[in-house]
C-alpha cells in the first residue's frame, strides 16, 4: 500500500540517505520510508537526516538571515516564501513537501558564503556640479551621476523607491526621469522581490545593469548570478543597519493617511547636510522634523529597530565585491576641507577598474583622499553598528505597547568631554 515516489530512482530529499544505504527511501510519506528501512543503523540515519533538514530550513539565530532573497530566487521549485516575523522583518521559509534537497538555498546565503575583506583601489571626496541636484540628494549626488551615464548608454539601473503604500522596495528604471525615485535615503529595510531574477534577464540580454543595494543585497546578488558578468556594475550604499518596515509603517500611520502623501523625504537638507530632517509633503501641509529630534529616525539612531544580522554584517569592509562603495563623507571637514560646504559630500571608495571607468564618465568634482585617515570617521564602511543594550527591552515594549513607546524615546544627551577627546584622537591619527 505504498504510494509510489514521483521521483525516478528515489526521492532526491534523501539523496544523501540512498547512497549510503543503498535503499531507495522515499519523502512521499514518513511512515512509508521507515517502511522500506529495515535496519536499526538505517533508520538511525534517516532521522538523523530528518533533523538535519528541519534545522537547515528554520532560522534558529536570526542574526543569521540579512533577508536579502537570494534563496527564494534561486530555489528552482520555488518552496520558499519569505514571511515577515513579530518586528517586521522578512525571513524565509521552506514547504518540505516540495524541496528536493539541491541546497542552492545554502550556495546563494551571503551569511553562509562571505567574501574576503579587502581595500578600495582608491577613494575620493565627490560632489556633483550641479547644485538642485545635490541638494535633492542624500550627500554629494554621485549616484544619480553614475546611474545617468548607464541610462545614457541603453542600460538599466536597479534602486530603492518608494512604492504606492510608502513601503521600499528593489525595482528597475530605463529612463533618465526613472532615478527620480531611486534618489536620497531610505532608512527602511527594502523588499528585493524578484530583482535578482530581473538582472540577471537583462544580463543575458547583454543590457548594462547598474544595481545598488546595501553591502549583503550585492553580496547576495553576486552569489545569485555565480558568475562574473562584464555588463554588470554593482554599487553598495554605505549601511548603517536597516530599521523594521513594521516600525516605519506604524510610524507613518501616526502622521498622515497614506493617501494624502504626495512625498517623503528622509534627507531634507534645507537646514545643512549635517542638520538633515525628516520630510512628509501631504495634499494640504507639509511635516518636517529634525531627525536628531524626529522619534522614528532616533530608534534608528539608537539601533533599536535594526535588523539582527545588521550587528554581525556579513558583508561589510568590500566582502560584498562590489565595483563602487557609496556614502555620505563624515569628517569631510578634517580629511578635505576644501570639498565641505554642508551642502552633502559623497565618499566614493573604487574597488575595480570597472568602477573606475564608471566614475571616470561623470562630470563629478573628485579629489583623492587617504581611505585609512578618513575610515575613522566612517566606520560604518568596515564595522557592524553595535548591539544596544536596550533593544530587547524596546521590543518587548512595543509588544505590550504598540508603537506609542517610540514616542517615549529620547535623545541621548552627548558628553561634551568625551567629544573634544574623541576628536584629538582622531586628529592624532
Amino acid at each position: 500500500g505504498t504510494e509510489k515516489c514521483p521521483f525516478e530512482g528515489g526521492c532526491p530529499k534523501l539523496s544523501a540517505y540512498n547512497k549510503i544505504t543503498r535503499n531507495n527511501a522515499c519523502w512521499c510519506g514518513f511512515k512509508d520510508a521507515l517502511h522500506q528501512t529495515t535496519d536499526l543503523g538505517g533508520i538511525c540515519l534517516f532521522i538523523v537526516v530528518i533533523i538535519t533538514i528541519i534545522f537547515m530550513i528554520n532560522i534558529a539565530d536570526k542574526s543569521k538571515c540579512c533577508g536579502c532573497n537570494a534563496c527564494v530566487q534561486k530555489c528552482p521549485k520555488q518552496c520558499i516564501s519569505m514571511h515577515e516575523d513579530e518586528e517586521g522583518f522578512l525571513y524565509p521559509k521552506v514547504g518540505l513537501d516540495l524541496c528536493i534537497d539541491c541546497h542552492l538555498c545554502e550556495k546563494v546565503c551571503p551569511v553562509l558564503n562571505q567574501g574576503e575583506p579587502h581595500q578600495p583601489l582608491k577613494a575620493y571626496a565627490a560632489i556633483t556640479t550641479n547644485e538642485e541636484l545635490r541638494m535633492k540628494s542624500s550627500s554629494g549626488g554621485i549616484f544619480t551621476l553614475l546611474a545617468e551615464a548607464v541610462i545614457c548608454e541603453g542600460g538599466v539601473v536597479f534602486g530603492a523607491l518608494f512604492d504606492e503604500n510608502w513601503e521600499v522596495k528593489h525595482d528597475y528604471t530605463e529612463s533618465l526621469e526613472g532615478l527620480v525615485a531611486f534618489r536620497c535615503s531610505k532608512y527602511v529595510q527594502s523588499r528585493i522581490g524578484n530583482s535578482y531574477k530581473k538582472t540577471q534577464d537583462f544580463l543575458k540580454n547583454n543590457r548594462t545593469v547598474l544595481f545598488s543595494g546595501t553591502s549583503c543585497q550585492i553580496a547576495g546578488l553576486k552569489l545569485f548570478l555565480n558568475k562574473e558578468y562584464d555588463n554588470l556594475i554593482t554599487v553598495d550604499i554605505v549601511c548603517h543597519g536597516v530599521p523594521s518596515p513594521l516600525i516605519w509603517r506604524e510610524y507613518l500611520a501616526t502622521i498622515a493617511n497614506k493617501p494624502d502623501i504626495k512625498s517623503i523625504t528622509h534627507k531634507e537638507k534645507n537646514s545643512g547636510w549635517r542638520r538633515y530632517s525628516i520630510s512628509v509633503e501631504m495634499n494640504d501641509k507639509i511635516v518636517t522634523e529634525r531627525a536628531a529630534n524626529n522619534k522614528y529616525m532616533l530608534a534608528f539612531a539608537q539601533n533599536l529597530t535594526l535588523r539582527q544580522s545588521c550587528f554581525e554584517c556579513s558583508a561589510k569592509a568590500g566582502k560584498c565585491c562590489s565595483d563602487i562603495t557609496l556614502g555620505d563623507f563624515w569628517g569631510i571637514e578634517h580629511v578635505k576641507p576644501t570639498l565641505d560646504d554642508d551642502r552633502g559630500t559623497s565618499f566614493v571608495c573604487v574597488n575595480t577598474e570597472r568602477g573606475n571607468a564608471l566614475l571616470s564618465k561623470t562630470n563629478a568634482i573628485y579629489s583623492e583622499v587617504d581611505y585609512d585617515a578618513s575610515i575613522p570617521y566612517n566606520s560604518c564602511i568596515v564595522k557592524s553598528t553595535n548591539k544596544p543594550q536596550g533593544r530587547e527591552l524596546f521590543w518587548k515594549k512595543y509588544s505590550e505597547q504598540g508603537i506609542v513607546v517610540l514616542f517615549h524615546l529620547k535623545p541621548k544627551k552627548n558628553n561634551i568631554i568625551k567629544r573634544i577627546i574623541k576628536r584629538i584622537i582622531k586628529s592624532a591619527r
